[in-house]
């Protein structure tokens, strides 16, 4: 179970329209949650893939699991700089947060996954995070009767390599952030917001140029940019060097290089430290980097540029991303 009902986690019955055209989403997310298919959501997946989600027998040493790095606590993120997985290992990024990703359209920083079907599994076979084998966790699965049970109740069939993927998916899909302070102000209650959090909302569509790569009801393009958190100082390469490729890694195409997915801003004060390095502690701080325009570098997106923002701009800009935390309904 989730430790804070900030987190909206829609459970339906087993009946569902096809293409779960009729999910229903929390005020403020303005497009239908959708599954695939062959994996729509029912109330039985989501709470397989919820127990799978917290079971470290999918991991080698079996002592970690999805919830390792993703908390329901810090809305599915670790509050690390950096992912830990088994043995204490550490990857090469931040931990995104699962909030809201039922209406993804790439996963993982770089968008290497294509859905969360093949998102989910990564993880399995990860020598920084799980160090197993989706194979082995599957075999592990069939010889637990509760487990056995469990699968033919969502699925009708035995324990298998796909459905481990279907229910771990469907939680994910089920994470759904909205109904906030920012969402009901915009729906009419002026009394939802402070005189300083409707200033941010308005530096945020404007002067702060948010709504760029924050837009729409989950305030995200889904799109990749370069802002620069990659680039650092090296006196071994003129000007500097990109730390992380990004999207390039997956793509390889130049004009990709230090580019990363545009992650949500729902549940943003509670999924700190930011950007996909984790290095920027705090929402001052992302504040902070945006002003000069991000750090420049060869492939710096053109659409940043500085600010110039008072410093009042920058507190009531923060103030306003705050008031995006969301609450049950």
């Amino acid at each position: 179970m989730l430790t804070r009902s900030i987190i909206l986690v829609l459970l339906l019955g087993t009946a569902v329209a096809a293409r779960q055209a009729s999910w229903p989403v929390p005020r403020g997310i303005h497009e239908p949650l959708t599954a695939p298919a062959a994996n729509l959501l029912t109330a039985t997946k989501v709470a397989l893939g919820r127990k799978l989600f917290s079971s470290t027998m999918l991991s080698r040493t079996s002592d970690v699991s999805c919830a390792t790095c993703h908390d329901p606590a810090r809305a599915f993120s670790d509050g690390r700089t950096i992912a830990v997985g088994v043995a204490g290992r550490t990857g090469t990024r931040h931990s995104p947060a699962l909030v809201n990703r039922g209406f993804g359209e790439s996963f993982f920083w770089d968008g290497r996954a294509a859905s969360l079907e093949d998102q989910v599994v990564m993880p399995i076979a990860d020598p920084n995070e799980m160090d197993f084998s989706v194979a082995g966790a599957v075999t592990r699965l069939q010889r637990d009767p509760a487990w056995v049970k469990d699968f033919a109740a969502a699925f009708g069939r035995p324990v298998n390599a796909r459905d481990l993927g279907y229910a771990l998916a469907s939680f994910v899909r089920s994470i759904v952030s909205g109904d906030s302070r920012v969402d009901r102000y915009l729906d009419g209650d002026d009394t939802a917001l402070s005189a300083t959090e409707a200033r941010g909302l308005r530096v945020f569509r404007g002067a702060g140029l948010c709504t760029t790569c924050h837009k729409g009801g989950n305030f995200t393009d889904e799109a990749f940019h370069n802002t620069g958190v990659a680039w650092v100082a090296d006196n071994s390469v003129a000007g500097g060097r990109l730390a992380d490729r990004g999207r390039a890694g997956v793509t390889k195409r130049p004009e990709d290089e230090g580019a990363f997915r545009t992650p949500t801003l729902r549940e943003i004060s509670r999924t700190a430290p930011y950007m996909h390095n984790g290095s920027l502690p705090t929402l001052e701080a992302v504040v902070d980097f945006y002003e000069p325009g991000g750090r420049a570098n060869p492939n710096l997106d053109p659409d940043l540029m500085p600010l110039q923002l008072t410093a009042a701009d920058k507190a009531a800009l923060v103030a306003f991303l705050k008031a995006l935390d969301g609450r049950s309904r």
